[in-house]
């Protein structure tokens, strides 16, 4: 038979106290709570203001539009917020030809921008003919520069110049293409 005496008892009885003792305890805890936070800047805004017009063109004349050309030279407008400075990139689409869909025949002008033919101008102050302190004279506009966003108004002006190269039998009639900025903040 089985018998105990009371220190073994005791003993017993003590370890099974102490073992569920151990397991009962809880430790002291905190929490806090942190967050996370960003400000989502709002899209560049691109615009063109004004078209790249050759205006009347004569049939075998080449004909060019100055950068500088105030009246006729393209205008495109990148606007943005944020820090002064902000790294925007720009690609233009440039067309080979403009086109003429008249009285159903299609018909189509050369048109060529050469290496020099762009000016990127961050002041927001200047125009095609006289650019603000700083401008980026004579860039191809086939390999835009990542260019920082700048002035008090946060904004980029691209001067566009070309040259049409029309045919000694080229048809008369209105002739258009389109050109395309596209811009983004690169991060930097």
């Amino acid at each position: 038979m089985f018998s105990w005496n009371k220190t073994k008892l005791f003993s017993a009885v003590s370890l099974i106290l102490l073992t569920l003792s151990f397991g009962a305890t809880v430790n002291a805890q905190d929490v806090s709570t942190g967050q996370a936070t960003a400000t989502v800047l709002a899209v560049l805004a691109v615009t063109a203001p004004q078209d790249l017009d050759f205006g009347n063109v004569l049939q075998g004349v080449v004909t060019t539009i100055a950068r500088t050309n105030a009246t006729n030279a393209g205008i495109f407008q990148i606007a943005g917020e944020g820090t002064v400075n902000q790294e925007v990139s720009m690609h233009m689409q440039l067309p080979d030809f403009l086109w003429n869909a008249g009285a159903g025949v299609q018909d189509r002008l050369v048109v060529a921008f050469s290496a020099t033919d762009c000016t990127i101008d961050t002041t927001a102050a200047g125009t095609p003919a006289a650019v603000g302190l700083g401008a980026i004279v004579g860039e191809d506009p086939q390999n835009i520069p990542d260019t920082g966003v700048g002035g008090t108004d946060d904004i980029i002006q691209i001067y566009l110049g070309g040259t049409v190269h029309p045919a000694p039998d080229q048809r008369a009639g209105s002739y258009t293409a389109d050109i395309i900025l596209t811009a983004a903040y690169t991060g930097d």
